[in-house]
Formats: structure tokens, sequence, C-alpha cells
């Protein structure tokens, strides 16, 4: 399972859809098992779709409401003409919707978007990308929508179906901790361009990238004993229209320097498997190189010193 984690607007779904075909690249190349998908025709992009399916971030909008369980699940396996009769189609249908957790399946063919809870409707969306057995499936936010209560379940469930059908999962997350449970490696995505990419507990443990650092240091350890530090990040995030020249992180980087702005970092591999897209990774790798101090805090109202209310 490869995470593949950033912030809003980085292009994450972006990335998704266009693996998947469900937008049309501009320019370069997607690579699928050798073949650039960006140039099927488009009898070679329908045989493409049965190889990769996808799991939608809201489970409320992609089932459609006027369609029963079986019908939407059974949809892809009329399309590419995997079975001949009605009896084998449901069969596999109902081996769907019990291997993603609905069971009995016979008892939710009939039933409608409308008369699921939001865990069902996302458990039935999975049962629909894995009844054709693809190759790989694209996984965008499968569980930011879901209640606190429920994400785990899901979670687990799609572990455990890739253990199952041996299918490799893309997941896409803004949540680090759903990405460090669910992914073997993790790629961290920033306006457009993955800057890190290693097995998950080496980003863990040794994030480069400045970006991949700040991700980290912001996320909550549920211990009151810890002593929370930040890694600063300076300035908003560029327009993905107008984006910096070289490095686009370099507007909010604190290691930031003359070469960030005229030459567009190299990939450097700074442990085996470890990849990280910055000029100065090899230092920051080896603790050659770490942040500047924070800037000094803005002053709180318990820190003012006291003011005689006649002076107000």
């Amino acid at each position: 399972i490869l995470g593949l984690v950033g912030e809003s607007g980085c292009g994450k779904t972006t990335t998704g859809r266009l693996v998947a075909r469900l937008e049309t690249p501009t320019e370069g190349r997607i690579l699928f098992q050798g073949v650039d998908l960006a140039s099927l025709s488009p009898r070679e992009l329908f045989r493409f779709r049965r190889d990769l399916q996808m799991i939608f971030q809201d489970p409320y909008e992609s089932l459609n409401p006027r369609h029963s369980v079986l019908r939407a699940i059974s949809e892809p396996l009329l399309i590419h003409r995997i079975v001949s009769t009605r009896e084998q189609r449901e069969d596999l249908v109902i081996r769907a919707l019990e291997d993603s957790g609905l069971r009995p399946g016979q008892d939710f063919l009939e039933r409608f978007p409308h008369e699921l809870s939001g865990g069902q409707r996302q458990r039935a969306a999975i049962a629909r990308a894995i009844v054709l057995n693809p190759k790989v499936i694209i996984a965008d936010e499968p569980v930011s929508m879901l209640d606190v209560s429920i994400r785990a379940g899901v979670m687990n469930l799609m572990l455990d179906l890739r253990a199952k059908y041996q299918m490799p999962y893309v997941f896409i997350t803004h949540d680090i901790a759903v990405a460090r449970y669910m992914a073997d490696r993790i790629a961290v995505m920033y306006l457009g361009r993955i800057v890190e990419e290693a097995p998950t507990e080496e980003v863990i443990a040794h994030p480069t990238h400045p970006y991949t650092r700040a991700l980290l240091s912001a996320v909550p350890v549920p211990d009151p004993a810890h002593e929370y530090s930040a890694v600063p990040i300076k300035g908003e995030l560029p327009s993905p229209i107008d984006l910096p020249s070289g490095c686009r992180f370099r507007t909010r980087c604190l290691f930031a320097k003359e070469i960030c702005a005229t030459t567009v970092p190299p990939r450097i591999e700074v442990a085996p498997g470890h990849i990280a897209e910055c000029h100065f990774a090899t230092d920051i790798y080896s603790g050659a190189l770490v942040e500047p101090p924070m800037a000094p805090e803005v002053p709180t109202l318990e820190s003012l010193p006291a003011t005689p209310a006649e002076d107000l």
C-alpha cells in the first residue's frame, strides 16, 4: 500500500483521478505496468478500466440514489461482460458484499443507498471496487467522512481485503496517522510534486524534507508529558497557477538559499529506498543541518504586565 499524503489542495486527488484516467493529462506520462496510460486508445482505455478501480471519499455521493445495491455493484460486471447470467452476477455481488463486511449479502441486494448508514455505504462502494478483482485500487480519502467510531473497522477491512485479494492500494489521505496505519510506503506531496518517499517507518523516524518535518511535527502526541515542538513554516501556500521558481517549497522554508530559487532540487537517495527532493537532504538527514530557532512567540494575555484600570 502506497500512502499519498499532503495538505488540502496539493494535488493528491488530482493525481488519483489522472492515474484512473478520469481526467485527461495535459503533458507528461502515466506509466502502468510499463504502458503509458496517457496514450491509450478508447478501446485500450476500456480494457484498462477493469484493472484499476477507485473508492471515492464521499459515500453519500458515490452511489446512485436511484440504484439498488445489486444494480450498483453488478453494473461493472455488465459493462465488462464478466458473466452471462443474472444468477452468476448475484453470486459475485453477494461474495463482494460479504467480503466487505455486509453480511448476509443477500439482505442488502435490494436496498437503496438511503437505507444504509455511512459506514455501510462505504462498504458497498468497496464491494463495487473489488467485484472486478482489479490489479490496483485507488482509495481517495475513503475514511475521512466516516464517524471516528467506524473508521478503524473500515481500515482493517481494507487491510484484510489487500491480504485476501493481493491487490495493491494507492491510499490518499491528509492524515499522517491514518497513512502510518495503512501504508507500507509513504509519498509526501507538496504543490503537485512528490517531495519525499520512503518506507513508512523510515519517514516517521527520519523525515528529511523540510515540509515532511513540519507535517509530522504538527501531529499531536497523546502524552501530556511530551513537550510539543513544532517545526516552523513561514509565509502562505503559493497559488498553484503561479508556482515559485526552483523549489516549490522555498517561499516557506527556513533552509532556503539562492540555489533554491534558481534550480529545481534533485531527488536524493539519503538511505536505501528513502528519497527526498531537497538540495540539503543529505545534511538534514545526517543532522548536520537543523531548523533555525522559532520566531519569538506572540505574547499571551497572561504574560502581559498588569495595566491599571485608569490607564485604559
